[in-house]
C-alpha cells in the first residue's frame, strides 16, 4: 500500500469512527435499537446501559481492530452488554457501499446483552 493509500485509509477509518461516535454518544445520525433482553431488565437498567454506552471510550486493538468504533462491551449490574453498529444502504435492503459517506449509509446501533449475540 502506498503512502497516500495508507493516509486515505486512515482518514476514511477516522471519518467512520467519528460518525459512529456521533451515533453512540448522541443517539443521532442513525437508528438505535435494543434487544428484548435489555428492555426486560427494566427502565433503570436501560438508562444505566445507555449512559454507559454513550460514555464508552475503551476502544483498543482487540475490540476495535479497524479503528471504526463500531463495537464495544461493558458491564452493568453484573450483566455484560455489547453495542454494535452496522452499515446499510439508505434503502435498508443491503450493506452500504461507503460507510464513510453519510449520504450512502444508514447506521443502525444495536444494544444487547452478551448472551443475545
Amino acid at each position: 500500500m502506498s503512502g497516500s493509500q495508507t493516509t486515505n485509509s486512515k482518514a476514511r477509518r477516522a471519518q467512520i469512527a467519528a460518525l459512529n461516535d456521533q451515533l453512540r454518544t448522541t443517539l443521532t445520525g442513525g437508528q438505535v435499537m435494543m434487544t428484548s433482553g435489555v428492555r426486560a431488565m427494566g427502565e433503570t437498567f436501560v438508562a444505566k446501559a445507555l449512559a454507559a454506552m454513550r460514555a464508552f471510550t475503551a476502544f483498543d486493538k482487540d475490540n476495535d481492530p479497524h479503528g471504526e468504533h463500531d463495537f464495544g462491551t461493558f458491564e452493568i449490574e453484573g450483566s455484560r452488554l455489547f453495542f454494535k453498529i452496522d452499515y446499510y444502504a439508505p434503502d435498508m435492503q443491503h450493506g452500504s457501499e461507503d460507510p464513510a459517506d453519510p449520504s450512502q449509509t444508514a447506521r443502525v446501533l444495536t444494544l444487547m446483552l452478551a448472551d443475545e449475540y
